[in-house]
């Protein structure tokens, strides 16, 4: 299954990413190299030095975001170790250049904007108009209730629903939201993690009830509970309880729905903590490796699950460091896929990605600022290769977009696409002198940070002793004071400021969403077999306590009868119990 020396992988694999960046490659002659260093240190001498010390105003010292010192240019000698085999071509291992042979040639990246609100039939009514104005894949997002499986008539709901996304309590409103969507045609995600068992359950039961089957939707659930440990702090369960959840959820996939992406891993939340580029991207990658340990201890053969693994970045606004980043993701993941999980199939070596642009960039100071904000950073994702994209509304920083912002960010993927150009060539960048530098630093990087990890234990280790939190709070506090100080500029925050009374009209939710959905719930609990109910969700609890049972199965069978997101979710509290982080000293 993995390798002998499996301990000293990561340690190994830097010291040869080490040596590989120290040699002369193939792609330049050492001759050429060298009378490039001589000019180099010529121009240096008698050209850029005297320059520096004439304009005295000029910073001695250039960084990216993550802090990696940059030099004043690149030459072919900052790539001299390059193989050509190190970059390939599209479509062939490891994969740097692209994972598809034609890329956006045969086919575009998919448009998923983020959306959902209120009540179902809010959020039912914006999907149907970005389906209408091009729109090419449903991405769903959750209030907070939803998020930490709690009804909508709990009292921690209480003014929190339809908030920040929309409500789901049962069966009957993922009913509401996918009304009149053709599910056997459309591909859709859902940003869920907790109780992503339970959505991606009340997903697959819409699809019974209108005769699709299962194993037809296409489509991501977000499920990745490491990341929320790291970052987002929205579990429920003790880690365990939740990777165990997700082995089962990963097995009843692998068979049942082949289509799914039944996790995306995501390094987007880690990013919006806090966390410089390069940690996003170890730390991501890192949870994808443990989820493929998951999976392999539960049984599975890598190439039968692997292919359905994906991943979700974020793209922020040092444009360069971005798409180095998601170059070296796919590198790294092929080559760790391949050299150390012994993965033969070619979809297990893929590095499929979702990117959002960032929302930690957008400002509520002059709001329409961010549609350029927004602009940049998307355009890094398409340079970078990604599968899918969403682009945050240019409102997000005030309140969810409204239909006018949201119609804005969607055509601002759609002049990428159709009016630039940079859909035409695969991986346009490749080989300029400094993306192909910064992707080998960030690789690098990102293997010091894997053999830190394996040193304390693992990923779930190093959460429980607070190390990647730790990390990330540093990262920000770092970025923080640099904003503070004036040396990080963010346009009209911290420079070329100006009054502003209210710039743009917001949406509102009020509580007639909360009172309407806690209705449909009363409705739903008066009309459904209540002996029903309580015999699925009693088998869903004996499964919990057997682990050498799988929950998906009797968690299905409580969605169909209607059991509530509550009540599923509360037989889980019994009998796994409740969580709390260590303190970050």
């Amino acid at each position: 299954m993995l390798r002998d020396d499996k301990d000293a992988f990561w340690s190994k694999k830097l010291e040869q990413i080490v040596e590989r960046r120290a040699k002369n490659g193939k792609l330049f002659s050492k001759e050429a190299i060298e009378n490039v260093r001589k000019q180099v240190k010529e121009w240096e001498r008698s050209i850029y030095y005297p320059w520096i010390k004439e304009n005295p105003e000029i910073k001695k010292v250039f960084q990216t975001a993550s802090g990696i010192n940059l030099k004043p240019v690149y030459t072919p000698s900052d790539i001299s170790n390059i193989d050509y085999e190190n970059l390939g071509m599209p479509g062939s291992f490891p994969y740097v250049r692209g994972i598809y042979p034609s890329m956006y040639r045969g086919k575009l990246w998919t448009m998923r904007m983020f959306s959902g609100y209120g009540t179902p039939e809010d959020t039912n009514r914006r999907l149907k108009l970005l389906l209408e104005h091009g729109e090419t894949g449903l991405s769903i997002a959750f209030d907070m209730p939803t998020l930490y499986g709690y009804d909508c008539d709990h009292p921690k709901a209480h003014g929190e629903v339809g908030r920040c996304g929309v409500n789901v309590s049962s069966l009957k409103d993922m009913e509401i939201i996918f009304d009149g969507i053709p599910l056997d045609k459309v591909s859709t995600s859902m940003t869920i993690n907790a109780p992503a068992a339970v959505l991606t359950c009340m997903y697959a039961a819409v699809a019974k009830k209108r005769g699709i089957p299962i194993s037809q939707l296409r489509g991501t659930v977000q499920a990745d509970i490491l990341k929320e440990y790291i970052a987002q702090k929205e579990w429920i369960y003790p880690p365990e309880a939740h990777l165990r959840i997700i082995r089962d959820m990963m097995v009843f996939c692998t068979k049942n729905m082949p289509k799914w992406n039944y996790i995306s891993i995501s390094g987007y939340h880690i990013r919006e903590a806090g966390s410089s580029a390069i940690q996003e991207l170890a730390f991501t990658l890192a949870d994808g490796f443990a989820y493929v340990e998951l999976g392999l201890e539960a049984g599975l053969k890598v190439d039968e699950f692997a292919p359905r693994l994906s991943f979700f970045f974020n793209s922020t606004m040092d444009f360069f460091e971005e798409i180095a980043k998601f170059r070296a993701a796919r590198r790294i993941w092929a080559t760790v896929m391949k050299e150390r999980y012994g993965a033969k199939d070619k979809r297990s070596l893929l590095l499929r990605f979702h990117t959002q642009t960032s929302g930690a960039s957008l400002t509520w100071q002059q709001p329409l600022n961010n549609i350029i904000r927004t602009t940049i950073e998307a355009l890094a994702a398409v340079l970078g290769g990604t599968q899918s994209l969403h682009t945050n509304s240019y409102d997000e920083a005030w309140a969810l977009p409204t239909e006018k912002a949201v119609q804005v960010a969607l055509r601002t993927q759609q002049i990428i696409a159709e009016e630039t150009g940079v859909a035409s060539v695969i991986d346009p960048l490749g080989g300029s002198y400094y993306v192909e530098w910064l992707t080998d630093q960030m690789e690098e990087e990102a293997f010091k940070y894997f053999d830190k990890i394996e040193s304390m234990g693992g990923v779930l280790k190093a959460i429980e002793k607070g190390y990647l939190q730790r990390e990330i709070a540093e990262n920000a506090y770092r970025l923080s004071r640099r904003v503070e100080s004036g040396e990080d500029v963010i346009v009209g925050v911290n420079k070329y400021k100006v009054e502003e009374k209210k710039p743009i009209e917001t949406l509102r939710i009020d509580f007639k969403a909360q009172r309407m959905q806690v209705r449909r719930l009363r409705q739903v609990r008066k009309e459904r077999d209540k002996s029903k109910v309580e015999e699925s969700l009693r088998r869903l609890e004996k499964a919990f306590e057997d682990d050498s049972k799988n929950c998906i199965y009797p968690m299905m069978e409580a969605v169909m009868n209607y059991a509530t997101l509550g009540e599923i979710v509360d037989v889980g509290r019994k009998v796994f119990g409740e969580w709390k982080e260590p303190l970050l000293i």
